[in-house]
């Protein structure tokens, strides 16, 4: 777990240990392939992204698992069967450096959450 308040998210790696670290650095490669526009912000003291100055996703490593953050229960109870026996809870998805959340996933997460700000943003 992270102590302080990092002010970037590679501040915040640089406090996460080896295993975890690989696995968030993967993450975030995927959510920016994902979404290039959107800026990195730490949020939450999480590392975040952020785009049109919604939040669109979250991640942060604990002492037994990693998490993502979709921002978003319905997001979650709308993909429970492509989550499969990953431990989720209303507004978490938790992965361990051994089982990654697929990047084909994480990708359809972050493009779902974009839509969903996007007809927020309309409304």
């Amino acid at each position: 777990m992270i102590t302080g308040r990092p002010g970037t998210i590679d501040e915040y790696l640089t406090a996460v240990d080896g295993g975890q670290r690989a696995a968030l650095e993967k993450l975030r490669r995927i959510i920016l392939s994902a979404a290039p526009e959107a800026e990195e912000c730490i949020s939450y003291q999480l590392p975040a992204f952020r785009l049109n100055g919604r939040l669109v996703v979250c991640f942060g490593a604990w002492s037994q698992h990693c998490a993502i953050y979709p921002m978003s229960a319905a997001w979650i109870a709308a993909h429970r069967e492509e989550l499969g026996d990953f431990d989720t809870s209303k507004g978490t998805i938790r992965f361990s450096p051994s089982r990654p959340l697929p990047a084909a996933l994480v990708r359809k997460l972050v493009r779902d959450r974009i839509a969903q700000n996007a007809a927020k943003r309309k409304r």
